[in-house]
């Protein structure tokens, strides 16, 4: 069956990401202009897959505008609450955008892969993530965690190629070379979770970017993490 809207809740609210928030803790939102010919504009907040990529535009928010600079930070939010927000967002007229920021070495990882593969792509659509198959029957590479088997999809391609590498010095009598990563769109495998009656893909685990990670354990230890708060309109 499906994922319920509470199971995959359950999987975003694994993935950090990053918001850039203001003294009060609500997202910092841009005003844009509607495209492919609609008149006015759009709010858009950034969501930052990396930490390190909310920080570089806190930077060169300092060039443009120094004033604002001062007074926003980055802010670590669980995946499934922008999720949460975004579509609690579709009704209203005046809705906040919530644009995912993908790491752009992980595009160019992804992009490479499906030129290897024979497409000719020049944009990747969305936030790669990164996943294997092999064996036999070329099936999804699983791993153990706890009593089950889960299938991993990562935020960053070398994240995965580590994990390869560990599980072929673990078991060397498996026939893993013919190994292959693959990339899938965030978005999409959200919607296959949601509408795939496919008992396989309930398996699926997202795994962050380690760095993400330890940047969060680092603001847990130091007690400064705060959740952020809706965008205000």
């Amino acid at each position: 069956m499906a994922l319920s809207e509470e199971q995959l809740m359950q999987k975003l609210q694994q993935v950090p990401v990053f918001t850039i928030t203001n003294a009060e803790g609500a997202p910092l939102v841009a005003s844009v202009p509607n495209g492919q010919g609609n008149t006015g504009n759009s709010s858009v907040t950034g969501v930052f897959i990396s930490q390190q990529d909310a920080q570089a535009f806190i930077e060169k928010l300092k060039t443009q505008n120094p004033q604002l600079a001062n007074t926003v930070r980055v802010t670590p939010v669980p995946l499934g609450e922008v999720y949460r927000m975004a579509e609690a967002n579709q009704a209203n007229s005046e809705r906040v955008i919530f644009d995912l920021v993908p790491m752009q070495r992980q595009v160019d990882s992804a992009l490479t892969l499906l030129r290897e593969e024979g497409q000719q792509v020049n944009q990747f659509p969305g936030v790669p993530l990164f996943y294997a198959s092999g064996g036999p029957d070329q099936g999804y590479l699983t791993i153990q965690r706890g009593n089950e088997q889960v299938i991993p999809f990562f935020f960053n391609k070398e994240d995965l190629m580590s994990l390869i590498e560990r599980y072929k010095q673990q078991q060397p009598n498996q026939q893993l070379s013919n190994v292959e990563i693959e990339v899938a769109n965030l978005q999409q495998v959200i919607e296959v979770m949601k509408t795939s009656n496919d008992q396989q893909l309930d398996k699926i685990i997202l795994v962050p970017a380690r760095e993400s990670l330890d940047y969060v354990r680092s603001l847990q230890q130091s007690g400064q993490q705060q959740p952020a708060r809706p965008p205000q309109r």
